[in-house]
This record gives structure tokens, sequence and C-alpha cells, in this order.
């Protein structure tokens, strides 16, 4: 069994999805990738999860890192898992590129090299907005690039986060709240 709740929160409405014990999807209401589409089969619910979850946007969005742990569980193919843990390793206020993630998915498959194309898949499929980090990944020239809430949320994830901007290449389309 599915369960939601939608939430509200300083950058739009936010839905939570869980199977009762893990998170399992937290997306922005205009999210490129998922939509309610992805809990039709869900009933609403106040679950301890989801308390969890709320305590730790409330932390992030305050400005601080949070230190409440809510148990996550993805659905996706090998892959896509593989560059979702590399994601929840990137520490908070900290940027690396789709190229930084093809190289270690690479060096751990033995590989040459890996498409950062297909990494950027992977990221922008992300079930798991802001608690994965997917907003920290940018591209190589250092440019912010696709970020499936919008591009004006990824820039105010990581001004939240304090990163230092000043380097980075942001575009002026949809970057306005």
């Amino acid at each position: 069994m599915l369960y939601y709740k939608k939430i509200s929160s300083p950058l739009g409405e936010i839905t939570l999805r869980s199977d009762g014990e893990s998170l399992t999807g937290l997306w922005f209401a205009d999210d490129k990738h998922y939509s309610d589409k992805d809990i039709q089969n869900a009933q609403t619910a106040e679950l301890p999860v989801f308390a969890l979850a709320e305590k730790w946007l409330e932390k992030y969005f305050a400005g601080c890192k949070p230190k409440v742990k809510v148990p996550l569980q993805f659905t996706g193919t090998d892959f896509q898992k593989c560059v979702w843990k590399i994601l929840q390793n990137i520490p908070y206020a900290s940027l690396v590129t789709y190229g930084d993630i093809a190289c270690e998915i690479a060096a751990q498959r033995g590989l040459a090299r890996m498409s950062a194309q297909a990494v950027g898949g992977a990221v922008g499929r992300n079930p798991l907005c802001i608690i994965i980090p997917c907003h920290r990944v940018i591209g190589a020239d250092g440019s912010l690039t696709g970020y499936g809430g919008g591009m004006w949320r990824k820039v105010r994830l990581l001004e939240i986060e304090k990163v230092d901007m000043s380097k980075l290449t942001v575009p002026t389309k949809g970057t306005a709240l």
C-alpha cells in the first residue's frame, strides 16, 4: 500500500509518498517527472515517516544541515540507484558535476568511461528531491543545468545552503519566483 501527504514549503507545495515505513517519493507539485499520477493508487495518511520528513525539511529550509534521519526507499534501474546513492554522498553546500559522477561510476564498474549524459538522465529521475540532493549537480562548465522542480528552485536550494554562486552560470529563463 502507498500513502501520501501534501505539504507547504517556502518553495511551493511538496508531495511526500511512502510505503508505510520509508519515504519513497518527495517532489514539487509542478515537477517535470513526477505528478499526482504517482500517487493515484495511494491514500492520504499521517505517518511517522512523514513527520520525520517534515522535520528534516523544516530544518533544511531554515538554512541548517538536517541531522534527522529519514528512512528512504527508492525504485529504479540498477544504474539509477547507483547514481542516487552517489547523490546521497554529496556533502551539504557542495557541488559535483555530472562528469564527476560518471567518472565515479566508471571506476566502480571498471570501465574506461561513462556517459555524463546518462548520469544526467538518472539525476533527473531522482524520486526524492532535496533529501537526495540532485540540486547539487552542475555542468562541467559551472552552469546550472536541469532541475525537475524548476531552475529557480535549484537556485534557491543552493542559496539556502549558502553555496558560493559567484562562479556559476545561472540561466536567466525561469529563475524568478
